[in-house]
């Protein structure tokens, strides 16, 4: 395969991608927004699986690389009552198979293994359109376009490659996550870092959560959960922190002072992520010369498995690619085969996952969850 497979989206999927195709010698360049690496955080911490994820990396020949930038001891778990009583208390007992690493570390290894200049920074995507025969062209804001016979979109939720493709369009979920972090919280907020324990912490009840991890240097990454319309949230001033702040702490009056700290003591701006999902199932006809990974084929309630499927979904059709390499109908064809079955499972699990942690029968569908027991009818 003399010309370059074209990925659209420097996110996990995408560049493990690339590395499985630099891996077989197959030629790559992966188009990017972000003006650079550094352009953004790349969020928090990830528990990378064993059957997923692992076996991702790999095939993309970075698995000691990976087992560098664990972070020990962080597969604990706890689940805390809105009043502080300690409901499960998991703790790491180095037996695990979902090690946490950073989103950011992660992305770094990645970029690490691929050659200068594969990854081409600065290249918003404006417009895709077919040129026939399995050909596309991409369109960038202030960069030349570029044609190609193999176009993956690794680009996200929103991807711009996906209407190529199918109708679908990711809707509201009904629940939004609200974003903040606690720093040096051992030493400045004690008892939220007791509280919050040597992993991840989840306090819920029908509706509303707030879920806690702790990430390297005493740092406490929350996401407070609530099922609310896109409208209620409209009526936030997210530029008004400390209003923001107290609204969303009102929905969280009683709870115990340790918990709601991780609100009211945040010390960045709170940050709204709304959930939207693809219809569960999604899938289209073999289009010739295009095809899409990670969130892009099939963005699902987050139930820590959207980045271990990108990059799976990645090193998959890597393999596909190399073992088809003068045939890419065949390859993506056998990578879809695969994907849509696979992913269907998936999206059905994290919406069965989703509604038994914020469901009407919560906490105790979590805790069935983290157990394996069955659920309290």
């Amino acid at each position: 395969m003399g010309n370059p497979v074209t990925i659209i989206g420097a996110g996990l999927g995408g560049l493990t991608l690339a590395r499985v195709l630099h891996v077989h010698g197959i030629p790559v360049a992966v188009y990017e927004a972000d003006a650079s690496a550094g352009a953004r955080t790349q969020g928090g911490q990830l528990d990378i699986h064993e059957h997923n994820g692992q076996v991702a990396l790999r095939a993309a020949g970075l698995f000691e690389e990976f087992r560098a930038i664990i972070h020990e001891g962080a597969e604990a778990s706890r689940v805390l009552a809105p009043d502080g009583r300690v409901l499960l208390d998991e703790p790491d007992d180095g037996t695990g198979s979902r090690p946490e690493v950073l989103r950011g570390d992660l992305r770094r290894i990645l970029l690490d293994a691929l050659p200068e200049g594969a990854v081409r920074w600065g290249h918003k995507v404006t417009g895709v359109r077919s040129l026939g025969e399995g050909r596309h062209q991409v369109d960038f804001a202030g960069q030349p376009s570029v044609t190609t016979g193999l176009l993956v979109g690794a680009d996200g939720a929103w991807s711009r490659v996906r209407p190529l493709l199918s109708d679908a369009v990711p809707r509201y979920t009904g629940f939004s996550f609200v974003e903040t972090y606690l720093y040096d919280a051992d030493t400045r907020h004690p008892a939220t870092a007791r509280a919050v324990g040597d992993g991840a912490l989840i306090a819920v009840v029908p509706g509303k959560g707030i879920q806690a991890h702790r990430e390297k240097g005493g740092t406490l990454h929350t996401y407070v959960a609530l099922s609310r319309t896109q409208d209620w949230f409209a009526d936030i001033d997210f530029a008004d922190a400390a209003a923001t702040t107290q609204r969303i702490a009102a929905e969280f009056e009683g709870w115990a002072p340790e918990l709601t700290a991780l609100i009211t003591d945040g010390e960045t701006a709170p940050v709204l992520r709304p959930i939207h999902a693809l219809p569960i199932g999604h899938r289209w006809e073999r289009i010739p010369g295009v095809t899409l990974l990670g969130d892009a084929a099939h963005l699902s309630f987050p139930n820590g498995e959207g980045a271990n499927l990108a990059m799976y979904d990645g090193s998959e059709l890597g393999r596909a690619i190399a073992g088809h390499p003068d045939d890419v109908e065949a390859a993506l064809a056998t990578y879809e085969q695969s994907l849509f079955p696979r992913s269907e499972h998936e999206a059905a699990e994290g919406h069965r996952d989703f509604d038994l942690i914020f469901g009407d029968t919560a906490p105790h569908g979590l805790i069935a969850l983290f157990t394996g027991q069955q659920q309290p009818a």
